[in-house]
């Protein structure tokens, strides 16, 4: 599975952004997609998540209230959508897809920076 994501860049806090990963090859053996997140200096995190046959959906600590994930079944494609951005949000934003084989892509990654 190849993963491509989309959609960062520079905003002002307060502001919103809207991410987009699209999967291509063995999509049909995704299990699960998820966008984590990268700090500079600080460990990689998992932001929100969705099982791809139920469309169940899970947050992180840092999206609730805040971040919406979202998918196009027909595009493989999973958005973020990011409101109320601050600060303290800036980082890669990378996907990940988890396929029944137990094999882990990763997106190249997508930075999105908030200014104060």
């Amino acid at each position: 599975v190849q993963l491509v994501e989309s959609g960062g860049g520079l905003v002002q806090a307060g502001g919103s952004l809207r991410l987009s990963c699209a999967a291509s090859g063995s999509t049909f053996s995704i299990n699960t997609m998820a966008w984590y997140r990268q700090a500079p200096g600080k460990q990689r995190e998992f932001v929100a998540g969705i099982r791809w046959t139920t469309g169940n959906i899970r947050y992180g600590y840092s999206a609730k209230d805040r971040f919406t994930l979202s998918r196009d079944v027909a595009e493989t494609t999973i958005f973020l959508q990011m409101n109320s951005l601050q600060p303290e949000d800036t980082a890669t934003y990378y996907c990940k897809a988890e396929t029944k084989y137990y094999e882990d892509s990763w997106g190249q990654g997508t930075l999105v920076t908030v200014s104060a």
